[in-house]
């Protein structure tokens, strides 16, 4: 009988996900050698092909589908244990794992840690940037601030408030010939990005530039390299730029405070999280962009 590793199930799980090997490494800190070798071992060992090599990366072959699935059920137990061994020593722990967009790492949370950490000094906080959700899974945040359509199943969370955009461009770029500055990467399954590719729809050579980044974006613009779709929070304080329109009704999206649901929240953990509520609630005008809407 086969003593199957978790090891190499784990560099499938990351091959599947990001749909290349370079990105798998990147995601589990090896190189591009290891990844190859592990997804090798891994056929040899089960003696079939798990992916199909294409010239643009791998694709999971169709009847493997149940491969991954198992093993996403497999990371989920793996990781359970570890979650649940990790909060017995939550108590002693004064580090709060707070995980969010670099928009609000560098627009929002700064005050927050800073008020939290002024009245309580004995208080760690670790600020953690990522335009994508945090994998709470492998514990890498107690908390998380996102905006969000909807929540993964494996997380619970808080909404309040909503996060508004507005379209902002250099003055002296403002004209009706003025082309856009496109989403991608995670920003891409935004809201935000569903409103850009309806109000672009159908245009030829309509941008002329993109970025993963709103802050990118904002720079973007900054460069007179076209307009940009932007959280206000960030448009708003952008000295160079100003407001077109907003905030869009069709691409505002709630703001969450999420925790896993397995996650035991320790009474700091609680605290952390019932102040983090009250202080965006608090920043909801400015977060919506309806302090200064017309």
């Amino acid at each position: 009988m086969h003593r199957y590793s978790w090891d190499d199930l784990k560099f499938v799980l990351a091959v599947a996900d990001t749909g290349t090997i370079s990105a798998a490494a990147r995601l589990l800190g090896v190189n591009h050698a290891t990844v190859l070798r592990r997804i090798a071992n891994f056929e040899e060992e089960h003696g079939a092909p798990v992916f199909e090599r294409q010239s643009h990366g791998y694709s999971l072959l169709e009847d493997k589908a149940g491969v991954i699935e198992a093993a996403r059920e497999a990371q989920e137990a793996i990781f359970s244990v570890a979650q649940r061994m990790q909060g017995r020593a939550d108590a002693i722990s004064g580090v709060v794992r707070l995980s969010s967009t670099d928009t609000f790492c560098q627009a929002v949370l700064p005050e927050f840690v800073k008020l939290m950490t002024e009245v309580n000094p004995e208080l760690e906080i670790e600020l953690l940037c990522s335009n994508d959700y945090a994998d709470f899974a492998r514990l890498e945040a107690d908390i998380a601030v996102r905006p969000a359509l909807k929540l993964p199943e494996v997380l619970r969370g808080e909404a309040v408030g909503f996060l508004g955009f507005g379209v902002y461009v250099r003055p002296d770029m403002a004209t009706e010939e003025t082309r856009w500055l496109g989403l991608q990467g995670a920003l891409k399954r935004s809201a935000a990005a569903r409103w850009l590719e309806e109000e672009t729809a159908g245009r030829p050579n309509v941008f002329g530039a993109q970025a993963d980044s709103f802050l990118v974006l904002r720079a973007l613009a900054l460069q007179g390299l076209g307009q940009a779709l932007l959280p206000c929070c960030l448009g708003d304080e952008a000295s160079g730029l100003v407001r077109q329109t907003g905030p869009l009704e069709g691409a505002r999206v709630s703001i969450w405070v999420l925790t896993h649901k397995d996650r035991r929240m320790t009474p700091r953990l609680r605290e952390v999280q019932r102040r983090l509520c009250a202080f965006l609630r608090a920043e909801s005008l400015r977060l919506s962009g309806e302090d200064i809407a017309d």
